[in-house]
């Protein structure tokens, strides 16, 4: 028996499962609901959602309401009365009334371990709160946040390398996997949904603009490297240098110490910048981006404006706004 689907989602992440769905004799999409079109880059090119584009190449029909409560789309979606609503990433809270509409179950590929990391950005957080592992969570939709039962879990781990880019290919496929799995279970019946405990509930909001400002006086070099990663490439972390936004894209804690103030720099030469960080530990930078250019590994940046570095100097000015 075919089922029919509404699938809901907005980023890179969602697309491996509409490809799935697509892909699956079993399953037949009505329609794509997506964010509307967004201004993107310097020039603010009117740009649609990685799963709008996948949709149009499989010549499905793509929603995208600015706001899906009260819409006609939504309308349209009850009216249709599909087996599955499925949702990955999409953006927008769905009214009650919307997720009863599906005649077998409303359901959300969350990228983390339920209950922790509601919300946003559980990817982000994972990575910057130094977590060893995430995952992916198939849960029942409720009105609230990220907050319904959850049907099945695969936990992924996160290496010393990974960052918000490579981690959401991987939860990506993971969730995809463990979609195409979950949904003839709940066909059949053959599932027992958990209800998550309210006491390890944990949230991981959007994040705010502060977020991305990097405090040596706070952070050790190991929490750098976390909070680095866990905005890369999304919202890349920055520090102020002479004035001057520099966005750091990619660091690498060291096994050594500093006498040298946080902030201050250990060493530089013609292929290395060494800071210091909170805790007398220290951070070497190995890529960035200058305000106005384009990411370039520490050599070539430190060929330009780092010759004016000094050792036991300070490097970057002090954080204004602390997290």
């Amino acid at each position: 028996m075919t089922h029919t689907v509404v699938l809901m989602g907005t980023p890179q992440f969602a697309v491996p499962i509409l490809e799935a769905l697509v892909a699956d004799d079993n399953y037949h999409v009505l329609a794509v609901v997506t964010q509307p079109d967004r201004p993107q880059g310097r020039k603010h090119i009117l740009t649609p959602s990685p799963v709008k584009v996948a949709a149009l190449a499989h010549k499905l029909p793509v929603l995208q309401p600015e706001k899906i409560a009260g819409s006609s789309e939504m309308a349209q979606i009850i009216n249709w009365q599909p087996d599955f609503i499925i949702t990955a990433a999409f953006g927008q809270f769905l009214p009650t009334k919307l997720l009863a509409a599906a005649q077998i179950a409303a359901v959300n590929t969350h990228a983390s371990l339920l209950p922790k990391y509601r919300g946003g950005a559980p990817v982000h957080y994972a990575i910057m709160n130094g977590d060893n592992e995430t995952g992916v969570s198939i849960m029942y939709m409720v009105k609230e946040m990220d907050a319904g039962d959850v049907i099945d879990v695969v936990k992924v781990p996160i290496t010393s390398t990974d960052n918000v880019g490579t981690m959401f290919d991987k939860l990506s496929l993971a969730g995809r996997d463990l979609l195409l799995a979950t949904l003839p279970k709940i066909v059949a019946g053959n599932i027992s949904p958990v209800k998550q405990a309210i006491d390890d509930v944990t949230f991981s909001p959007n994040i705010p603009h502060d977020k991305q400002n990097l405090n040596f006086e706070v952070e050790t070099a190991k929490q750098l490297d976390w909070h680095v990663r866990g905005l890369y490439p999304t919202h890349p972390a920055y520090v102020q240098v002479a004035g001057q936004r520099i966005k750091i894209t990619q660091v690498q804690p060291l096994d050594e110490t500093t006498t040298q103030p946080a902030g201050y720099v250990v060493e530089k030469n013609k292929k290395e910048l060494k800071i210091a960080a909170a805790n007398h530990t220290v951070l070497r930078v190995l890529r960035l981006q200058p305000a106005g250019k384009s990411e370039m590994p520490i050599q070539a940046y430190l060929n330009g404006a780092g010759k004016a570095y000094v050792v036991g100097q300070p490097w970057a000015e002090k954080i204004k706004n602390e997290r």
